[in-house]
C-alpha cells in the first residue's frame, strides 16, 4: 500500500503543473491514473483544458471523468506530458511499456514541450535494466526479432495476457519483454532496436523527461533532468571570470 500513496502522491503533483489552456497529453499505467483523475477534478473546479490520451484505458477514463479529449491530427503540438515510467535513471532516462501502450506514449511524449514523468520511489534506479525492456513489434517478424534482439544479451518473452494468448497492443502490435540486467550503453541500444526491422518502437525513452514528481513516503521530490557537462563547464568558468580578487594586504 506504501507504493500506491507514492503514486498518488507522484500524480497529484504533477497534474498540479498543468496550466490553464493547455494541450495535455494524458498517459497510461498506474500512476499516471492518478495524474488523470487529478487533472479531472481540477477540470471540474474550472481548468480549461484539452487532453490527448495515448491509450484506449486512459480515454474511456478521461471521457468518464469529463476531461475535453481531442486527438493529433487536430493538435501536434502538445504543451506538456504528464506520464509514469516503469525505470528512472538519474539522467530522466526512463523504461515505459508495463502498461503496453508505449507507442502512443513516446509519440505524444516527443510531440510534447515537456514530458513530466510520475513515478513511486521504487522506480528510481541507478541504471536502467532490472525492469524487462518492452520492445513492441508487429507479430509477423517475432521469431526473426525475438532472436536478434537475443544476440543482444537479452532473454526476451512475449507478453501473454492472462488466458495465454498474445498480449495485442492498441495499434494491434505485439510486445516482447526483454530482460537485458543492467543497460550499459542506453542510448546507444536505442538507436540498434530502432534500425531493427520488424520493431515498431521500444520502451527506451532517451531525454525525453524534462521534469519528474517523485513520492517518497509522504512527501513529493521534484527533479530536473541533469544539465549537460558543458553548460556546468560554462557556468563554473562564467562564474570564475566574475569572482572578485581578494585584496591584497
Amino acid at each position: 500500500m506504501a507504493n500506491e500513496k507514492e503514486k498518488e502522491l507522484a500524480g497529484r503533483a504533477a497534474a498540479q503543473i498543468v496550466r490553464d489552456g493547455e494541450i495535455v497529453g494524458l498517459g497510461t499505467g498506474s500512476t499516471a491514473y492518478f495524474a488523470v483523475v487529478a487533472i479531472g477534478e481540477r477540470v471540474r473546479a474550472g481548468l480549461k483544458i484539452i487532453g490527448i490520451p495515448t491509450s484506449e484505458a486512459t480515454a474511456h477514463l478521461a471521457r468518464k471523468l469529463g476531461i475535453p479529449l481531442s486527438t493529433l491530427e487536430e493538435h501536434q503540438d502538445i504543451d506538456i506530458t504528464i506520464d509514469g515510467a516503469d525505470e528512472i535513471d538519474p539522467r530522466l532516462n526512463l523504461i515505459k511499456g508495463g502498461g503496453g501502450a508505449l507507442l502512443r506514449e513516446k509519440i505524444i511524449a516527443t510531440a510534447s514541450k515537456m514530458m513530466v514523468v510520475a513515478a513511486d520511489s521504487s522506480k528510481l534506479v541507478k541504471a536502467l535494466g532490472k525492469f524487462p525492456l518492452p520492445v513492441e513489434i508487429i507479430p509477423f517478424a517475432e521469431a526473426v526479432v525475438s532472436k536478434k534482439i537475443a544476440r543482444l544479451g537479452a532473454t526476451c518473452k512475449l507478453r501473454r495476457r492472462a488466458d495465454g494468448s498474445p498480449f495485442v497492443t492498441d495499434e494491434g502490435h505485439h510486445i516482447l519483454d526483454c530482460s537485458f540486467g543492467k543497460i550499459a550503453d542506453p542510448p546507444n541500444l536505442a538507436r540498434v532496436l530502432s534500425e531493427m526491422p520488424g520493431v515498431v518502437e521500444h520502451g527506451l525513452f532517451i531525454g525525453v523527461a524534462k521534469r519528474a514528481t517523485v513520492g517518497r513516503v509522504d512527501h513529493v521530490v521534484e527533479l530536473p533532468a541533469n544539465r549537460p557537462k558543458s553548460t556546468r563547464r560554462k557556468q563554473r568558468r562564467r562564474a570564475s571570470l566574475t569572482r572578485k580578487p581578494p585584496r591584497r594586504k
